[in-house]
C-alpha cells in the first residue's frame, strides 16, 4: 500500500502539489565537504544506489579546481563511468565558462551556475562580486543552450551568509531578476549555511513566483539548526516542486564555516510520504545508502535519522 491509497496513514492529507521531485546531491555536495576522498568506483556505486533506489536527477559532480576541491578532482572520470545509464539524468555543478565547457565534454544532461546573493561569500566561493557572477551565468545559460543543454541557476546563501550576516529578501529577489534574465530552465534558492526559517521561505518563494510564475522554482536546504525539513514543507507549500537532499544527510559547502548538514534524502521521504506528497523513491534503499556511504567515509553514524529508528507505519512508498 502507497500513502497515497485510502486507508494509508496519509491517505487523507491533501497533496500540495502533484509530486514532488527529488535532486540527490550527495555525490556532490555530499562529499565535497568531507574530509576523506572516496575513490571514483566507490562515487560511481553511490550514482547507481541512488538510481536504484528510484532516484532520476542526480547532481554527479561539480566542475570546479582540484586544488580547491579535491574531492571533485575526477569528475570526468566519474561521469564516465555513469552517463551511459539510461535511467540518469546527470547534473554538473559549474562556477564558470571552463566548468561549463568540461560539464558538456563530460557528458552531462544538465548544468547548475551558482550565483552568490552575498558578496562576502561569492568572492571566496568564486573569486567574483554577485553581479560578476550574474554576468557570467548569462554567457553560461546562452553557451548551454547553444550546446543543447539545460541549464539552471541556483541562488546560494539566499538566507544568511557566514560573513556578511543577514541577507534581505529583497536582496535576493534583486539578484533573482539578475538571473532570470539569463533564460534559467530552473531557478533555485540555497540556505547554503542553514540558517533560515519558514517564514523567509513563504516570503522569498513568494517574491520568485511573482517575478516569473513560469519558471520551476527548486530548492535546496541545509538542516544544521534543524529547521531543514520544516523549510522544506514551507517551500512545496509556496510552490517549490523539486527539493535538493543527499543520501544520509552527509555534506555542505567547504567555503562556507558551518554549512553542514543537508537535508537527508531518506528523512526527507519520511517526511513527504508520511504527508501524502509521492515521490517514487524507495525510503528503504536510500537509507541503506545513507548508511553505506557514511560507512565509506569513516563517519561513526549517517546525521540521518531514518536508517537508525525505521519506519513508522504500513506503507514505504
Amino acid at each position: 500500500m502507497s500513502p497515497d491509497e485510502p486507508g494509508s496513514p496519509a491517505a487523507d492529507v491533501p497533496s500540495l502539489v502533484p509530486a514532488v521531485e527529488i535532486v540527490e546531491v550527495a555525490p556532490r555536495d555530499g562529499l565535497q565537504n568531507e574530509a576523506r576522498v572516496l575513490p571514483t568506483d566507490v562515487k560511481a556505486e553511490l550514482v547507481r544506489r541512488s538510481l536504484d533506489a528510484g532516484l532520476r536527477r542526480i547532481e554527479v559532480t561539480a566542475f570546479a579546481r582540484p586544488d580547491r576541491v579535491p574531492q571533485m578532482a575526477d569528475a570526468e572520470a566519474l561521469l564516465a563511468e555513469v552517463v551511459g545509464d539510461p535511467r540518469l539524468t546527470a547534473i554538473g555543478l559549474v562556477l564558470n565558462r571552463k566548468g561549463l565547457e568540461r560539464a558538456v565534454a563530460a557528458g552531462c544532461d544538465e548544468i547548475t551556475a551558482v550565483v552568490v546573493a552575498s558578496d562576502g561569500l561569492a568572492l571566496r566561493n568564486q573569486g567574483a562580486d554577485t553581479a560578476a557572477q550574474i554576468e557570467a551565468w548569462h554567457t553560461i545559460a546562452a553557451d548551454a543552450r547553444a550546446a543543447g543543454m539545460k541549464a539552471s541557476v541556483i541562488i546560494a546563501a539566499a538566507f544568511g551568509c557566514p560573513f556578511d550576516g543577514e541577507v534581505s529578501t529583497e536582496r535576493v529577489l534583486e539578484v533573482a531578476k539578475g538571473c532570470l534574465d539569463g533564460g534559467p530552465d530552473e531557478l533555485a534558492i540555497a540556505d547554503t549555511i542553514g540558517v533560515g526559517v519558514p517564514r523567509q521561505v513563504t516570503a522569498i518563494v513568494g517574491g520568485l513566483r511573482a517575478l516569473a510564475p513560469e519558471v520551476p522554482l527548486r530548492a535546496h536546504f541545509h538542516n544544521t539548526r534543524n529547521t531543514g525539513y520544516a523549510n522544506a514543507l514551507a517551500a512545496i507549500d509556496a510552490g517549490v516542486g523539486v527539493l535538493d537532499a543527499s543520501a544520509g544527510g552527509i555534506g555542505g559547502c567547504p567555503f562556507a564555516p558551518g554549512a553542514t548538514g543537508n537535508i537527508a534524502t531518506e528523512d526527507l521521504l519520511y517526511l513527504l510520504h508520511r504527508s501524502g506528497l509521492p515521490t517514487g523513491i524507495d525510503p528503504a534503499a536510500v537509507a541503506a545508502t545513507g548508511t553505506w556511504i557514511s560507512e565509506q567515509l569513516g563517519l561513526d553514524r549517517a546525521p540521518a535519522m531514518l536508517g537508525r529508528a525505521g519506519w513508522f507505519g504500513s506503507a514505504l512508498g
